[in-house]
């Protein structure tokens, strides 16, 4: 490496960080050579030389507020209920580091928001994936915060919590109403996917079909998808565990893109719109934090999931359920 440019160096030398977050570094003085700093990243380096790199510990920066609109669905002194759009990461994170429902958030409600719940995550109290649509509820102080935060662990079992979802999986389910109780971990071969696993954490979640929707070679079914646990990407592995995972699903169902093929021209291209998982956070019931008073609220279906309906509509096999 004797006659090479310290950056490029420094970036064959080291897996993790990139070209440019080392050029930062040696700018910032973080780079001495034989124990002197040296902060030109076009240095050229000498056989012999010792090179030593210094990196601070990476800071988790608070999210800062941007104006961006939100579908409020109520608000009041102790918490706000919006409809998440599809596209929107809930909270910041490596990838999604501004544009976030937190971000927001913090605009809306002003100082009084941080800090609630924690830094990176104020007001926050449950998720949506980025490219789930529907409603959520989020905290406005740290009493709301905690009342919400234990009503959503408990899942509803022994209180008023209720969340319903909206899903079209590929396929005719072979009930018309069922459950599915596998646990549920990180995927030991793609750690940004889950998977069932004995040793994951217990994950139980409940279907009823809505419509059937079907023609020559395919079938389609909507349904109404209730969780007894939260787990990520729960609905998602769970359909597809069963053999009908989500319409338009990149992740899970990433085989089943051929059956489009197999499709009319109108679900074909209303499905190829998509670009997303065909799933929707439909109803949310909780119990008001300060009142007590049970709160019912509905999504409706966003403009893709529609189009996709209305689409759909004239195959449906008007299923009596």
């Amino acid at each position: 490496m004797a006659g090479g440019r310290l950056d490029v160096v420094l970036a064959r030398a080291h897996s993790v960080l990139s070209r440019n977050r080392l050029k930062d570094l040696i700018l910032g003085g973080a780079v001495t050579i034989n124990g002197v700093i040296v902060a030109s990243p076009k240095y050229l380096v000498a056989e012999g030389e010792t090179i030593t790199l210094l990196a601070p510990p990476p800071e988790d920066p608070e999210p800062q507020p941007e104006n961006i609109p939100l579908d409020i669905l109520y608000e009041d002194a102790f918490l706000i209920v919006i409809n998440k759009p599809v596209g929107m990461v809930v909270h910041p994170a490596p990838g999604s580091t501004s544009g976030t429902l937190v971000n927001a958030l913090i605009y809306h409600c002003g100082d009084s928001l941080k800090g609630i719940g924690g830094v990176k995550r104020p007001g926050i109290v449950h998720r949506l994936d980025r490219d789930t649509s529907g409603v959520m509820v989020a905290a406005k102080n740290e009493r709301a915060h905690k009342h919400l935060s234990e009503q959503f662990a408990d899942h509803g079992r022994t209180g008023p919590l209720h969340r319903a979802y909206t899903a079209f999986v590929w396929g005719h389910t072979e009930t018309a109403r069922g459950s599915v109780d596998a646990p549920l971990g990180r995927d030991q071969h793609n750690r940004l996917k889950q998977a069932v696993r004995r040793d994951g954490r217990e994950a139980i979640t409940h279907y009823l079909t809505q419509q059937r929707f079907g023609g020559d070679g395919w079938d389609i079914t909507r349904l109404e998808c209730q969780l007894e646990t939260g787990r990520t990407h729960q609905i998602r592995v769970h359909m597809t565990h069963i053999g009908h995972p989500l319409v338009g699903d990149p992740v899970y169902a990433p085989g089943f893109a051929t059956k489009i093929n197999r499709l009319p021209a109108e679900p074909a291209a209303a499905i190829a719109a998509l670009g997303r998982q065909a799933l929707h956070a439909a109803e949310l019931g909780f119990e008001h934090p300060q009142s007590g008073e049970e709160m019912f609220f509905e999504a409706p279906l966003p403009a893709d999931l529609q189009a996709l309906v209305e689409a759909l509509e004239p195959y449906d096999r008007a299923y009596p359920g």
